[in-house]
């Protein structure tokens, strides 16, 4: 069966990378038992991973791949995760470029997102997006009336009014 990673593929790990990547790496758990398959070598799990997050491809398609399975990857992700091991690799990153080409940390930026509260309650004030509006129009709730297409609705409508 044919893979659709070949060796040359330019997305492998170089070599000067893996041998600072690898004394980051936890040792890895042993079985209670020690009867278990054998453990996926840590560079392929490595370039599993680093593929999904570089390319954003599910991680079910690594198993086309041939590098390792998609279980395998994930369960290495989430224990690396767990154990820090990518945010020391980004703290090594971010000294090295300081080092060698200088990080401008005068100027820094923030970035958010805001939302509607979910337990705000009275204090949180009144929705910006309504603009003083006070409930609904006629238009908007035609109950007796039935709707523009036609169809009459039996359930009631909520009428939202101000007091």
């Amino acid at each position: 069966m044919g893979y659709l990673v070949s060796r040359d593929d330019g997305w492998r790990m170089p070599d000067w990378l893996w041998e600072r990547v690898a004394p980051l790496l936890p040792e890895p758990p042993s079985h209670p038992l020690g009867c278990h398959n054998p453990r996926v070598a840590d560079r392929s799990a490595m370039e599993a991973i680093l593929l999904v997050l570089r390319t954003g491809m599910q991680w079910n398609a690594l198993d086309a791949t041939g590098i390792c399975s998609c279980s395998s990857a994930h369960r290495r992700f989430q224990e690396w995760r767990a154990a820090g091991v990518f945010a020391e690799i980004w703290r090594q990153g971010l000294l090295d470029y300081d080092e060698q080409v200088g990080i401008d940390w005068s100027f820094l930026a923030a970035d958010g997102a805001m939302t509607k509260a979910p337990l705000g309650g009275p204090k949180t004030g009144p929705n910006p997006t309504d603009r003083a509006k006070r409930g609904r129009s006629a238009r908007s709730s035609r109950t007796r009336q039935g709707s523009r297409s036609g169809s009459r609705t039996t359930a009631r409508t909520a009428t939202i009014t101000s007091s």
